[in-house]
């Protein structure tokens, strides 16, 4: 059978999310061809020539990037089964169908693609759904096959000191154990998670090494649910490759549990670890189930200079309960601990996103915020009660799109909200090479 694996975006990775079931399809005698639409083009006759077209969905802007080329593919191949994976397919199953797509997989997705196509390969195209729209089943994953994916210098790049590396991607774990209410992962995998394989992973690296990699990124939702799988990988990793680096992303409640491990990460070659403080204002972090607070955040800010490790923060400025006073403390703390540098001009734009399923939802002050179900847009549309916050939300917006440096635009952001100039010497204040990869979206 002639399987096709679609991606539309994955923050300018190479997707994991079509390597991994490529590798399983194809020993099952399925000719499977692998299309990014990041970096290449859907050509009519790939599609007329699939008989399964896989779709992977593992975000928001993935998802809605989708929604026409489902479209285009119903109407080049209406015979296709059309199906839908990842973790954003199971939260918009309903609208996904509307649109035609007649499987919905989430979690561990690998067998339910293997099973999918097994089944429409023996003729059984009828009925229901028979594999389970989300599985969490404990999988012995295969080495991702990339063979037919745009090669890594296509892709983001890690910029540090001036230069440029070729950047490889990976996943060590799925799923999350915590239930943070505003993540996406919470209601697909409900404090699930699962780890692939030690051996599957390095393998993967190994791999990417050889077709160039300079720099890894671990794209688990937290690499430290299992820090012991994780430092297990890492320090296997260093060993192999010494010159190789990486990065991950650790909720601060992680750094601050397992702070003696960071000097590690920093000693098997970390450059930066990303990590979703969300909020510098207590009663918001304890709304949404943080775990975390304003002084673990600051702690995990010296921890992180002590040892030499630069951390990327991001944030979710604009909330339900975002005031104008609490937009200013946030950049004030910001300029406090010298952390301009280190945050994407995005990350102090970004609006609440209430997807489908969301634990927000069970919040009578978000209720009562939402105006409605945008099916289009895949999210409940919400208003602030302070239209001033909205408008301000909006200002950030614009010039967070603006092509200049973090320091300028933070500047901007800081006049739009200030009560007092910024320090005198902020221009002058030092500027430590803070390394980063030059996609900075995290949605």
């Amino acid at each position: 059978m002639n399987v096709l694996l679609v991606s539309t975006y994955e923050l300018g990775h190479q997707p994991f999310g079509l390597a991994s079931p490529a590798a399983w399809l194809a020993p099952h005698g399925h000719q499977v061809a692998c299309v990014d639409l990041c970096v290449q083009s859907l050509s009519d006759d790939a599609v007329r020539a699939a008989q399964l077209i896989a779709m992977y969905l593992p975000m928001h802007t993935a998802t809605r990037l989708a929604v026409p080329v489902i479209a285009r593919i119903r109407e080049l191949n209406p015979s296709a089964h059309l199906c839908c994976y990842g973790l954003y397919a199971p939260l918009n199953e309903s609208y996904l169908r509307k649109l035609g797509v007649a499987t919905i997989l989430g979690g561990e997705f690998e067998t339910g693609l293997v099973a999918l196509a097994q089944r429409l390969a023996s003729g059984l195209t009828g009925g229901p759904q028979a594999e389970p729209v989300v599985s969490l089943d404990r999988l012995q994953f295969l080495p991702p096959d990339r063979s037919s994916l745009a090669p890594l210098d296509e892709y983001a790049r890690l910029r540090i000191n001036g230069s440029a590396r070729r950047a490889g991607y990976t996943e060590a774990s799925r799923g999350c154990k915590h239930l943070c209410r505003h993540c996406p992962v919470v209601p697909v995998y409900q404090g699930a998670f699962r780890v692939v394989q030690p051996a599957v992973v390095l393998e993967d690296i190994r791999r990417q090494v050889a077709a160039g990699a300079e720099h890894v990124t671990f794209g688990d939702p937290d690499f430290f649910n299992g820090p012991a799988h994780a430092m297990r990988i890492v320090d296997a990793l260093h060993r192999e490759f010494p010159s190789l680096t990486y990065d991950a992303t650790i909720k601060i409640e992680h750094l601050r549990k397992h702070r003696d491990l960071v000097p590690r990460l920093k000693d098997t070659g970390c450059l930066f670890v990303t990590s979703a403080v969300e909020s510098v204002d207590d009663a918001v972090l304890q709304t949404l189930d943080k775990g975390h607070t304003r002084a673990d955040f600051i702690q995990v800010v010296r921890e992180f200079r002590a040892a030499g490790l630069a951390l990327a923060p991001t944030f979710i400025p604009f909330t339900p309960w975002t005031t104008r006073e609490s937009h200013r403390d946030l950049l004030q703390l910001l300029v406090e601990l010298d952390l301009v540098e280190n945050v994407a001009p995005i990350q102090l734009a970004l609006r609440l996103l209430i997807p489908n399923g969301s634990r927000l939802l069970e919040l009578e002050d978000v209720r009562s915020a939402i105006t409605g179900f945008d099916e289009p847009a895949l999210l409940h549309r919400w208003r602030h009660r302070d239209p001033h916050v909205d408008a301000l939300a909006e200002q950030a917006l614009k010039l967070a799109a603006l092509k200049a440096p973090r320091r300028q635009i933070f500047r901007k952001m800081w006049n739009l909200v200030a009560s007092q100039p910024l320090p005198e010497d902020f221009d002058l204040m030092p500027r430590a090479t803070v390394p980063y990869l030059d996609e900075p979206w995290y949605c």
